[in-house]
């Protein structure tokens, strides 16, 4: 049962959706040698430093494990009755990838086989490894567009040409540590850089939301300033081990498609966490855990509807209502979910101008210790999570605040 209420009440601030994003030391002495006891020229590998002696190693060893990644998207435009309507046009794209066992699966970026939008694959898919001219067909092993990954199958690549680079832990990263990142920036094929560890938890929105919106979910992120550029997406970042410790993602541009010394690369054990569902996903999706709840408050924004937080609402609206500052409001609870196991509480839908809020039911305030005022913020304490977890939230009932302990179980992943 919907009823009415006063516009006053509600009234929406600042409502702003989607998210934008497109040494070695050598030592010195001033001392001169005598003449008569100049040195001899150094050879080029005596004269190497460490530092370089251990990149020229890590791509020696580990870049055959790169992938060169094109696909092929037929649009169709549409182009009106005066031109004959609908033409078709054929998009091409190019990205990376990298080898992460024997079999063959290949890890990237899911923005790289993207369809149109971000919804589906590319209609073609084909990888190049280093040192063959000639591109095999891919085939899609699983998609997880919420984490912006993929993992991919070469068709009839010869097992000598499967080369996996060993995956590290990105858990024990320190600022200031070695970073390599491989890939094709600009379709330059199998390019290498050199840069450092500038941040462990930078925390970005990555991939696709699921909610309508474009958003990516916020999510913890490497940030480095070895130079990632469009095509570097999809390929490995590595650390002075030739471990890969993340997996190249998006760039800062500062206004221009060039790298402009901000890059950041998704944790690889985001990406390990992930690999079995991958490759048990037998073409399809993988989504982040549920917990089983839908958001209570929805509005209507650039001409569609949108799931947001309390905090859009006015002071005077919030008070009014007896609602926190912020939160996601529960709109329902689906049964036999972690949610209803958990006892949350869904409200009655009343509507408004411009939109719908559930009142009566719980406001999730917190989750795993972090604020949540949206949908992508509960979701991204959920994206690292795996089955038989505790979620620990905080919830606004009735006036109060309260904790509760959410396990998540099998039907969290279906």
């Amino acid at each position: 049962m919907k009823t009415r209420l006063p516009a006053v009440f509600l009234v929406l601030l600042g409502l702003g959706l989607g998210a934008t994003l497109l040494r070695d030391q050598v030592p010195v002495s001033g001392a001169q040698p005598p003449a008569s006891q100049e040195a001899a020229p150094a050879t080029e590998a005596g004269a190497r430093l460490q530092n370089e002696r251990n990149t020229i190693d890590i791509v020696r060893r580990y870049e055959p494990g790169l992938v060169f990644i094109s696909t092929e998207l037929e649009v169709v435009q549409d182009l009106g009755w005066l031109f004959g309507g609908g033409q078709t046009q054929v998009q091409q794209g190019v990205g990376s990838g990298f080898f992460v066992n024997g079999a063959g699966d290949i890890l990237t970026n899911y923005h790289v086989i993207a369809g149109e939008g971000g919804r589906g694959t590319a209609d073609r898919i084909t990888v190049r490894v280093m040192g063959q001219e000639e591109a095999v067909p891919a085939e899609v092993i699983g998609t997880a567009p919420q984490y912006d990954l993929a993992l991919l199958r070469a068709e009839g690549l010869a097992r000598n040409l499967i080369r996996p680079i060993p995956l590290g832990d990105s858990d024990t990263l320190a600022v200031g540590q070695k970073a390599v990142a491989m890939g094709a920036p600009f379709g330059l094929e199998f390019s290498v850089t050199e840069g450092i560890v500038s941040s462990t938890e930078r925390q970005i929105p990555i991939g696709f939301s699921g909610t309508g919106t474009g958003e990516g979910i916020t999510q913890k992120a490497i940030q480095t300033d070895a130079a990632i550029n469009p095509g570097n997406s999809g390929g490995p970042l590595l650390d002075s081990s030739g471990r890969v410790i993340g997996i190249n993602t998006q760039i800062a541009t500062g206004g221009s498609q060039q790298s402009a010394g901000v890059g950041f690369a998704i944790p690889v054990n985001a990406a390990r966490n992930l690999l079995p569902r991958l490759q048990e996903a037998g073409g399809g999706e993988v989504r982040a855990p549920r917990l089983g709840v839908t958001a209570g408050l929805i509005v209507q924004a650039r001409g569609q509807q949108a799931a947001v937080g309390l905090s859009v609402l006015t002071a005077e609206g919030r008070r009014e209502l007896g609602l926190p500052e912020r939160g996601l409001v529960v709109g329902q609870v689906a049964p036999n979910t972690p949610a209803a196991r958990a006892g949350l509480r869904g409200g009655e839908a009343r509507e408004f101008p411009g939109g719908v809020i559930a009142l009566g039911g719980d406001v999730i305030v917190e989750a795993e210790g972090e604020p949540v005022d949206a949908l992508e913020d509960l979701q991204a304490a959920l994206l690292d999570k795996s089955e038989g977890d505790r979620v620990t939230l905080r919830v606004w009932r009735g006036g109060e605040e309260r904790e509760v302990q959410a396990t998540l179980d099998a039907s969290a992943f279906e």
